[in-house]
C-alpha cells in the first residue's frame, strides 16, 4: 500500500463534499461529534493550504485541517478523519503529526489546541507535547464554540457553562519555557533513520519494514574484523536493492583493538573462565560509530535488529542514550515481537527471498572470535555438532608457535614482526586449521536469564593463555592477585553494557601499569583441538633472574634458622586462635 500525505491545494476542493459526508458519518457512528462544516468552508481551508490530505494507492484516505482564532493567538487542529477502509493502518497518527507540523510552521507563535474524546488522539497529542487543560485555557472565540452545536453532547457543554464536557482539552504552548521533551520524540513521514545493517535476516526485515513505514532509511555496517571486502560489497548491494537510500561501511578494527581487545589481553579476560567476550565486546564500538554516523547525517532516529530476549538490545540502547540522547531508538523486531518465520514470510511477500530459512545457525564473526547459535544452544544437554563450526579441522600434524610480547602487546609471531591486529589475524589463520579455541559458553545474561552459545576463537584463547603464562613469570604475587580481581570486574562490566562508565577507564590505567615489564617470548605447540604452553623467555623473569634459591632444591639467601624464625612469626596468630579454642573446650 502506497501512502501519500501532503498539504492541501486548490485542486483538492473536488473532495470537499465527500470529506464533509465522512465527517458527519463518523460523528454519528461515535455518538459524539466533529464540528460540522459545509463544503464551501472546507474548500476555503484547502485553497489556503490549511489542511492535510492523505491518499492510499491514489485513493482519498484521510483529512485534517487547522483554523485560527483570536487574532492568531490560537490555532485549532480539527476535523481528523480516516476513511473506514483505511483505518488501523497508523494513518491517523501520520495525519495528526503532519497537521501539527503545518500549524507550527505557519503560526510559530500561536497556541495550538484540540478537543477530543478519542483516547488514541489524546495519546498522540501528548506525545507531541500537548498538555490536558481546562476549557478556560482554550480560545474563548464564540465562532469556535458555535461549531460544537453539531455534537450530540452539546447540552452537556452548555449545562456546565462551557467549563467542561466529555471532550478533553489539549494545548500546546510554544511560549512555555520548560516544554515537554516529548514534543520532539516522534517520527513523521520522510524522517531520516540510520539502520545498523549486517545483511542478515533480522536487519533486512527492519530495512524493508521501515521503508514501508515511509521513512528515509540509510544503512551502515561497522566492521570490527568479521567481514572481507567481497562480503562487505554483497551486504552493500543487498541493502541498496531492498531500498536503502544510502549504505556506508565504517572500519572500526583499530579503535576496537586499542580501546578494548588490548585490555582483554592485558586482563587475560575469559568470561566464566571460558568465553573471550568475542561478540559482546564488539557491540559498544559498533554502537559508538553508528551514533556518530547518525549525528553526521542528521538522522532523527537509529534502528537496530535486536530481539527482545538478548543482550545486544541493551548494549545498543544504552550506548545510543548516552552518546546521542536526542535521537529516537527503534527496534522493529523487538517492538513488534516478530518471529523468524514471520520475518521470512514478510520479506517473501515483498519480493525479497534469499533462502534465509535454510540457515540453521546464526553466526557472528569478528576479529576476536566467532559466536554461533542454533537449536542445540537453546538446550542444556545437546552437544554442538562438528559441522556447525565455520572452520574445519584441516591440519593434524603438530606445529610450533612462538609469540613475542612487548609491554603486554603482541609484536611478533614466529619471529616475524607485525602490528597487533595483523598478528591476531595471522594466529587465527594458523590455529584455526587445528580447530583450536572451540567451546560452549553458559553465562548469565543482562536480563537475568541463562544463555548458551557456541564459539570458536583460536587466536583469542591462545594469546590470552600465552600472555597469562608470561605474567605468571614476571609479575609479583600481589600484582597477579589484584589484577585477577579487577580483570574479572572489567570483563563483567563490559559484558553488562557498562563500558562507558568511568570506572572502566580507571581499571584500564591499572592494567596499563601492570604491563610495563611484560616483555618476552612464549613458546607453544599446536595439536588438533588443543595446544600446549611450553615455556617463556624474558629478561624480567622472576624465576630465572633469582639467585636466592632454586624451588625445591637449594636456597642461597637464608639459613635453616631463618626459616624456623620465619615460620614462628608467620604462625603466631593461628597459634593464639587455636590455643584460645582449647581453653574454651
Amino acid at each position: 500500500m502506497k501512502i501519500k500525505v501532503r498539504v492541501s491545494h486548490e485542486k483538492d476542493t473536488k473532495y470537499a463534499s465527500l470529506i464533509c459526508k465522512i465527517i458527519k458519518e463518523s460523528a454519528k457512528k461515535r455518538g459524539t461529534g466533529i464540528a460540522k462544516k459545509d463544503p464551501e468552508y472546507i474548500k476555503s481551508i484547502m485553497i489556503h493550504g490549511n489542511a492535510i490530505i492523505a491518499f492510499c494507492d491514489e485513493k482519498l484516505a484521510g483529512f485534517s485541517y487547522l483554523d485560527i482564532f483570536q487574532n492568531k493567538e490560537f490555532v485549532v487542529n480539527s476535523g481528523l478523519i480516516v476513511f473506514p477502509e483505511f483505518r488501523k493502518q497508523g494513518l491517523a497518527k501520520i495525519i495528526k503529526i503532519e497537521i501539527f507540523k503545518l500549524s507550527k510552521k505557519k503560526f510559530p507563535n500561536s497556541k495550538i489546541f484540540s478537543i477530543t474524546t478519542s483516547n488514541p488522539v489524546i495519546k498522540i497529542n501528548t506525545e507531541l507535547g500537548f498538555k490536558p487543560v481546562a476549557f478556560s485555557e482554550l480560545t474563548q472565540s464564540e465562532e469556535f464554540w458555535k461549531g460544537c452545536k453539531s455534537c450530540a453532547n452539546f447540552d452537556i457543554l452548555t449545562r456546565n457553562q462551557r467549563k467542561m464536557c466529555l471532550c478533553t482539552g489539549l494545548l500546546y504552548n510554544p511560549n512555555t519555557k520548560n516544554k515537554s521533551k516529548k514534543n520532539i520524540n516522534y517520527l513523521s513521514t520522510g524522517d531520516k533513520i540510520v539502520l545498523a545493517y549486517s545483511g542478515g535476516l533480522d536487519t533486512s526485515y527492519c530495512l524493508k519494514y521501515l521503508i514501508q513505514e515511509r521513512y528515509e532509511v540509510h544503512t551502515v555496517i561497522i566492521n570490527t574484523g568479521g567481514f572481507n571486502k567481497d562480503e562487505l560489497k554483497k551486504i552493500k548491494n543487498r541493502a541498496l536493492s531492498i531500498g536503502s537510500q544510502s549504505h556506508r561501511t565504517i572500519d572500526a578494527i583499530e579503535e576496537y583493538y586499542h580501546n578494548c581487545i588490548k585490555y582483554l589481553i592485558f586482563g587475560n579476560i575469559l568470561k566464566n573462565n571460558t568465553y573471550p567476550l568475542s561478540a559482546s565486546s564488539e557491540r559498544i564500538f559498533q554502537a559508538i560509530k553508528i551514533a556518530q554516523y547518525a549525528t553526521s547525517i542528521q538522522a532523527k532516529a537509529i534502528a537496530h535488529g535486536s530481539t527482545g530476549a538478548g543482550n545486544d538490545q541493551i548494549r545498543f540502547d544504552i550506548a545510543f542514550q548516552i552518546i546521542c540522547p536526542e535521537k529516537i531508538t527503534l527496534s522493529p523486531i523487538r517492538d513488534r515481537k516478530i518471529s523468524r518465520k514471520e520475518e521470512i514470510e514478510y520479506l517473501i511477500n515483498q519480493g525479497i527471498s534469499i533462502c534465509w530459512d535454510k540457515a540453521k545457525y546464526s553466526i557472528n564473526k569478528g576479529i576476536w572470535g566467532t559466536s554461533i547459535g542454533g537449536k542445540e544452544t537453546l538446550t542444556s544437554y545437546h552437544d554442538f555438532p562438528e559441522k556447525a563450526y565455520p572452520t574445519k579441522l584441516s591440519r593434524k600434524k603438530s606445529e610450533k608457535l612462538e609469540l613475542e610480547f612487548e609491554k603486554g602487546e603482541l609484536v611478533s609471531v614466529n619471529q616475524k614482526k607485525g602490528n597487533a591486529i595483523k598478528n591476531i589475524i595471522k594466529i587465527e589463520k594458523i590455529a584455526s586449521k587445528f580447530a583450536i579455541g572451540r567451546g560452549i559458553h553458559i553465562g548469565d545474561t543482562i536480563l537475568g536469564i541463562k544463555g548458551r552459545v557456541a564459539f570458536e576463537a583460536s587466536a583469542a584463547i591462545i594469546i590470552i593463555k600465552a600472555h597469562h603464562l608470561l605474567e605468571k613469570h614476571i609479575l609479583t604475587k600481589w600484582q597477579l592477585y589484584w589484577k585477577e580481581q579487577l580483570s574479572n570486574w572489567y570483563g563483567m562490566l563490559l559484558h553488562e553494557a557498562q563500558y562507558l562508565d568511568p570506572v572502566m577507564r580507571d581499571i584500564e590505567k591499572f592494567l596499563n601499569s601492570t604491563q610495563k615489564r611484560l616483555t618476552g617470548t612464549v613458546n607453544l605447540i599446536l595439536y588438533p583441538y588443543r595446544f600446549h604452553l611450553v615455556g617463556i623467555k624474558s629478561k624480567y623473569d622472576l624465576m630465572a633472574s633469582s639467585n636466592m634459591a632454586e624451588y625445591g632444591e637449594m636456597n642461597y639467601a637464608w639459613t635453616a634458622e631463618d626459616v624456623k624464625g620465619f615460620t614462628k612469626i608467620l604462625s603466631n596468630q593461628m597459634k593464639m586462635y587455636h590455643n584460645l579454642n582449647k581453653k574454651e573446650e
